[in-house]
């Protein structure tokens, strides 16, 4: 795919405080629609996962939760809250690592991240938010109630930030993917010194959703984003090929 000159990053706003059971995908139609924005082919739209989570039911209140002996144990010695630590427990595939308060776990989706992405920011007081179950079937839902909606049919990403190993500082990286290639090979190509390329992929997905970061916020919640003017194709893809084998992984 040819390198466009520029592209474009611009905010979907007004959409409201998302509950569990909100038409999630109608509620952005009505806000591209509201600010003279409908959606063109060749865009890619970015959700954030919260919202994706509270719209799924996936907001978890303390108190309904019992905390087992081994989270009790490990939350006093780092005054954390046990029940926050047992939904980590439950949420996990692998704990990678525990120390100095924080879990470094897998969850069950194969992302490695802290405290299996559980998260208390904007959420209501004595609650959790969780991932969604599989957030490339919930990008694949909002791209399918978008095009209901007489929308363009356009890649949707799920987004969420995570740390990285080695750098301070988080990012927004794509943990839900419909309607693209998540990563783009340059394997078998030249570059321009002629040079043949024989390992470089990039992950597009995770570039896209760390673009739209900037004008999303944390703190003004804007949870929807358009990447416009790269002309993703619309293909069929998921999340899974970002999931790195474990045969290939040379921290486990």
């Amino acid at each position: 795919m040819p390198a466009p000159a520029e592209y474009r990053v611009f905010a979907v706003a007004g959409i409201p405080e998302i509950r569990d059971g909100d038409d999630l995908p109608g509620l952005i139609a009505d806000a591209l629609e509201a600010q003279e924005t409908p959606l063109e082919s060749g865009d890619v739209l970015v959700v954030t996962q919260k919202v994706v989570s509270k719209a799924e039911g996936r907001v978890v209140q303390l108190d309904t939760v019992t905390a087992g002996d081994f989270a009790r144990e490990w939350a006093d010695a780092w005054e954390r809250d046990p029940r926050a630590v047992e939904l980590v427990l439950r949420e996990s595939a692998r704990i990678v690592r525990m120390t100095n308060g924080l879990i470094l776990s897998e969850t069950k989706h194969g992302w490695v991240c802290a405290n299996a992405g559980i998260d208390q920011s904007n959420v209501s007081e004595g609650a959790v938010c969780l991932l969604p179950v599989d957030p490339s079937a919930s990008a694949a839902s909002i791209r399918r109630g978008l095009t209901v909606r007489g929308q363009a049919d356009v890649p949707v990403i799920i987004s969420d930030t995570f740390g990285r190993p080695w750098r301070n500082g988080l990012t927004n990286v794509a943990i839900g993917v419909s309607g693209m290639r998540p990563i783009y090979s340059y394997v078998g190509l030249t570059d321009a010194a002629g040079y043949d390329l024989r390992v470089t992929e990039m992950c597009w997905a995770d570039e896209l959703a760390s673009a739209a970061e900037p004008v999303m916020n944390k703190l003004d919640a804007v949870p929807v984003a358009v990447v416009r003017g790269l002309g993703v194709p619309l293909e069929e893809g998921d999340h899974r090929p970002m999931i790195r084998d474990a045969a290939q992984d040379l921290f486990r």
